[in-house]
């Protein structure tokens, strides 16, 4: 199928009955940053979000609410003139992979979540703080201890639901050593391995997972490290995430919420959440098309940054990962399983400070390949900032 371009997608989505456009956040609205708390929302893009009003969700692996969530960028853009959570201005919709879901007005819930596991999570961030300071006093020889301390307090981000490490700010300080940064990679790796044998000896032995970010895909049902190289960095988050936490899953809770709002009923089980979703693509969707008629599902539209493709070791075939790509095949399978004009968008990160590969490249390299299941119907280029008026637009069309 020929893409679409902005204009064109415009148009489908402004005579659109039934939709619901589900997007990711960072990479997508913002720019990527190497130090979460630096990052900014626009006014006009929150006040966007609120006119296309419920059929609008996010999706994404980030949080809604703590000190390095969206909801106190929502604030910072907004306030004092505006209280978001009396204005309905926060961002609807999932974070956390799935497991965080929030209303506009910031009123925030975790489905599926046990007291255990949030005790548990809550002393992550800690324990990833105590393996961390010899690591950094060994990758960073010749920094001091304050330097240390005041690193830990940026590269450890300590969410309520998804604790992670974030190495970005330790990777520019290496500046292109390559074998420091992928033996800092593996070490970062190993010791969140070590996490999940603690959660299993605390008797939260099918609680978690490691999400990897970017990654290279799965190897058994473990996310493959995607190691550093030439042009790119890698795998930089490494996520505690609770099991069940992915953002395919997270597509179907808003579906369910979706036709739950519009029909007072929903056809997937009031407590339905990812916790208890099938675990692969082609179960989900045998799921909805078990459960929900075709006159109640809406036409979907999925908007990514992150996808991965790189060929095999033997160069027989494709690892294909990406936080963005499981729920973006979804869009589409269940837009084949539907006959629905669904839509998949990718915007370009590379602009940010992060490396990425980029869509100046006209074969995509590095995001997809030609033999790719995921088709991407529409490319935002310009990134965040194009895609930001671009969906302004959007909202003012579909209010007109």
């Amino acid at each position: 199928m020929p893409r679409l371009s902005l204009d064109e997608l415009l148009l489908e989505l402004t005579a659109e009955e039934d939709l619901l456009f589900v997007q990711d956040l960072d990479g997508v609205c913002m720019p990527l940053v190497r130090d979460p708390l630096t990052r900014r929302l626009q006014p006009q893009t929150i006040r966007a979000a609120a006119r296309l009003g419920d059929c609008f969700r996010v999706l994404t692996n980030g949080e809604h609410g703590g000190r390095r969530g969206v909801n106190r960028l929502v604030e910072q853009a907004l306030q004092p003139e505006v209280d978001p959570a009396q204005a309905g201005l926060y961002l609807p919709g999932l974070a956390a992979g799935g497991v965080q879901l929030q209303t506009r007005h910031g009123v925030l819930s975790h489905p599926g979540v046990s007291e255990a596991e949030l005790e548990f999570l809550q002393s992550v961030p800690l324990r990833m703080r105590d393996r961390l300071a010899p690591l950094l006093e060994q990758t960073l020889p010749h920094s001091t201890r304050a330097e240390r301390e005041q690193l830990l307090d940026r590269i450890v981000l300590d969410n309520a639901v998804s604790p992670t490490t974030n190495i970005n700010l330790v990777v520019k300080q290496l500046q292109g050593d390559l074998p420091r940064i992928q033996q800092l990679q593996e070490q970062c790796l190993e010791l969140l391995l070590e996490l999940l044998h603690q959660a299993e000896r605390a008797g939260l032995s099918n609680s978690f997972f490691l999400h990897l970010a970017p990654n290279l895909g799965l190897e058994g049902n473990r996310e493959r490290l995607r190691p550093a190289c030439a042009d790119r960095s890698g795998t930089t988050d490494f996520q505690f995430m609770l099991q069940g936490a992915v953002k395919e899953a997270g597509l179907l809770v808003l579906i369910n919420e979706h036709v739950r709002r519009r029909t007072g009923s929903a056809p997937l089980g009031d407590e339905f959440n990812v916790r208890s979703a099938p675990r692969d693509l082609d179960a989900l969707t045998a799921l909805c098309v078990e459960r929900i008629p075709a006159e109640l599902m809406p036409t979907l539209t999925g908007v990514g940054d992150t996808i991965t493709s790189e060929p095999t070791p033997d160069g027989r075939g494709w690892q294909r990962g990406g936080s963005d790509r499981g729920f973006l095949t979804l869009v589409q399978q269940l837009g084949n399983a539907y006959g629905r004009p669904n839509r998949v968008m990718l915007v370009d990160s590379s602009g940010g400070e992060l490396e990425r590969p980029s869509h100046r490249d006209p074969h995509l390299r590095g995001l997809t390949d030609p033999e790719d299941p995921l088709q991407l119907n529409v490319l935002v280029p310009g990134g965040p900032a194009a895609y930001c008026d671009w969906f302004e637009q959007l909202s003012r069309q579909r209010n007109v």
